[in-house]
């Protein structure tokens, strides 16, 4: 009997049979993903770039160097961390109350819930480019604003051509796409809670907004801080919206890390400079990314 448990215990449990099952995606995956991340890595530390047909030069630190003391670079991390603080607060908040306000029983509900996620769906290279013709200075936005008395008649607002509103604009954008999906995030959150709560909230006098401030916004707590973390690292990589409506201009006031490692990497072919943009681009994204991993693990302290 001693002898058959000890067999037992020695006996090898490993299987290959799973691993078969995922070896075409890991196949794919390293053909796509980890192998031009390794790349990417290694280039980032040579000088590769104008002329693709020459081999890299190894140049060690040197662009990292030239990263410290690159202007541009750190406006455009500047603009980067100035889109995840103007941009993640509201995409946290907003949808939340849109959320609880199309949760309601009343009717139409359902009508409500499509029209704000429609954006969602919507390309975004359609929704940049609509966006840009209402920004025109001669779009429906100046023109409301003209109707209004609030502009001059001839006259609009730069919302695209001004340093100082170029990425406020193009944030009003993201925001737009964004709110529809944390909206149905914070939904399937609402809908899991008990009525049973705010009933018995109701009856300790605990009704109408203060109702939602003690009881929803506690136990939407993992919620809040999942859509922290996703919108976050989505501001990080913000690219497209720049790219159609701004072209990073005007004096790279809206340029980004994402557009700036575009424009080194494949308008001025010094792919090994914007090979060691996008790893300080990875520690970004990486340290939101361990974020990431840390909120389900307090939801499911929190449950």
């Amino acid at each position: 009997m001693l002898k058959n448990s000890l067999s037992q215990i020695l006996k090898p449990n490993f299987s290959f049979t799973p691993y078969f099952f995922l070896f075409p995606a890991l196949f794919i995956l390293g053909l796509t993903v980890f192998w031009p991340a390794l790349q990417a890595f290694y280039l980032s530390f040579t000088r590769y770039g104008y002329d693709i047909t020459q081999a890299p030069t190894w140049v060690g630190l040197a662009n990292l160097q030239r990263l410290w003391t690159d202007p541009i670079f750190w406006q455009t991390l500047r603009n980067t961390l100035l889109y995840l603080a103007c941009v993640v607060p509201i995409l946290v908040i907003a949808p939340l109350g849109i959320a609880i306000l199309v949760n309601g029983k009343l009717p139409g509900m359902n009508w409500f819930r499509t029209a704000y996620y429609t954006p969602v769906v919507i390309s975004i290279v359609v929704a940049g480019i609509a966006w840009k013709w209402l920004y025109a200075d001669n779009g429906l936005l100046n023109q409301i604003l003209q109707t209004l008395g609030l502009v001059q008649r001839g006259s609009g607002i730069p919302w695209l051509t001004s340093p100082e509103l170029a990425l406020f604009s193009v944030m009003a954008v993201t925001i737009w796409k964004g709110l529809g999906y944390y909206m149905m995030i914070y939904l399937a959150g609402l809908q899991s809670i008990s009525p049973e709560l705010y009933e018995a909230a109701a009856l300790d006098g605990s009704d109408g907004v203060k109702k939602h401030w003690d009881i929803t916004v506690p136990l939407m707590t993992p919620y809040l801080l999942l859509v922290a973390v996703i919108s976050s690292i989505s501001a990080t990589k913000v690219f497209e919206e720049v790219f159609i409506m701004t072209q990073g201009g005007p004096r790279n006031s809206s340029k980004t890390i994402v557009y700036y490692l575009y424009e080194k990497a494949f308008a001025e072919l010094e792919i090994g400079y914007a090979c060691s943009i996008g790893l300080v681009l990875f520690l970004i994204i990486f340290i939101l990314s361990i974020l990431r991993f840390i909120v389900p693990n307090q939801n499911r302290n929190l449950d």
